[in-house]
């Protein structure tokens, strides 16, 4: 099975997730909040970490947190991280 259908999820759905991340987190622009905005996040060649921006290392950083960010493995199931990830992508 191939990642594109691992990682299918609903944008609408993960918008609704992403209003707990966007006590932190502009979705509507780059400028930092707590952490940074996420606006074109897929667009950038690179995350905060110095990490290439794929759907994998975004959602490392999403399930280990780091740098002040809780980490979300156990806080969200793979499907809303899943949904989530979906969402990002459309910002």
């Amino acid at each position: 099975m191939g990642a594109a259908l691992l990682w299918a999820g609903e944008p609408a759905k993960g918008k609704e997730i992403f209003e707990q991340c966007a006590v932190c987190h502009n979705a509507d622009s780059a400028e930092k909040k707590v952490g940074p905005g996420l606006k074109g996040l897929f667009k950038r060649a690179k995350l905060q970490n110095g990490k290439k921006v794929t759907e994998s290392n975004v959602r490392s950083q999403i399930d280990a947190g780091g740098n002040g960010m809780p980490a979300y493995k156990e806080m969200l199931t793979d499907q809303e991280r899943d949904h989530l990830l979906a969402y990002l992508k459309t910002l």
